[in-house]
């Protein structure tokens, strides 16, 4: 029986559980759901976190400009933020291994090809692929979308079954519950063009996005006919809680 392909995306907020420091213990908890779903589905992974992993280390002098100092920690974060994801999967029998996408990778044809071939073999021999957005050459994901959009674009290059966003909500609340400090989840939608009309402009603490960019994540799905979940990864178990549908999320679903 053919898997189901899980393009997971892991927002920086989730990654730190909100501190300022990259949570083993939550890179272990996705793992360990990972391995109990990997007779049934395989996992590609989008993390952004590789700046919180610098932090973590590194305190920069500089005198220029600030996305400067922020591809600079990206660069020093990386290798520290695959070092954590390698040692804690491979304690779980997971295989990992590393892809640095930019944007315009997915301008060109052949680009596009040598992507989903790649990830493709690395899949087939049980390696999981943990992409990243090359915040050395390229500074989309810092200025905008915490890599929301790289995970629709390489969810829809890669015709996944689910796009799900990890991020630090039980999905989209809608905008009265919100202001009446009683946060209600909009469980399922098929019309994003409501959604819109109840998400607020605020980003969160580490990442850059906010529910915005997953909006737009979530139309480059649609339009490929993925579905997208909006799960709160804070919580333990969220994969496993969704899949089961035992948490409360948002599930944006295809015509």
């Amino acid at each position: 029986m053919k898997k189901k392909r899980i393009l997971l995306k892991i927002g920086s907020n989730t990654l730190t559980k909100e501190t300022n420091h990259i949570s083993r213990g939550k890179i272990e908890d996705i793992g360990r759901q990972i391995a109990s779903l990997k007779e049934d589905y395989e996992f590609i992974i989008v993390s952004s976190g590789a700046i919180a992993a610098a932090k973590q280390f590194v305190k920069l002098e500089h005198n220029g400009e600030e996305i400067n100092v922020k591809q600079a920690l990206a660069s020093i974060g990386q290798p520290h933020l695959m070092r954590i994801f390698q040692e804690n999967f491979r304690e779980l029998g997971l295989f990992t291994s590393q892809c640095l996408l930019s944007y315009s990778d997915f301008e060109k044809e052949q680009s596009q090809i040598n992507i989903k071939n790649t990830i493709n073999v690395l899949v087939a021999n049980n390696f999981i692929p943990i992409i990243n957005e090359n915040d050395t050459v390229s500074t989309d994901e810092i200025k905008f979308g915490d890599n929301d959009k790289l995970a629709a674009l390489t969810a829809a290059l890669l015709q996944v079954d689910i796009l799900f966003i990890a991020t630090n909500t039980d999905g989209i609340y809608t905008k009265d519950s919100i202001k009446n400090s009683t946060p209600k989840t909009i469980t399922s939608v098929n019309d994003i063009s409501h959604l819109a009309k109840e998400i607020s402009d605020e980003k969160s603490s580490h990442g850059t996005g906010g529910m915005q960019s997953k909006i737009e994540a979530a139309t480059i799905a649609q339009k490929a006919n993925i579905e997208t979940w909006i799960v709160n990864g804070l919580n333990d178990n969220f994969i496993l809680d969704a899949l089961k549908n035992k948490n409360n999320f948002t599930k944006i679903t295809y015509k």
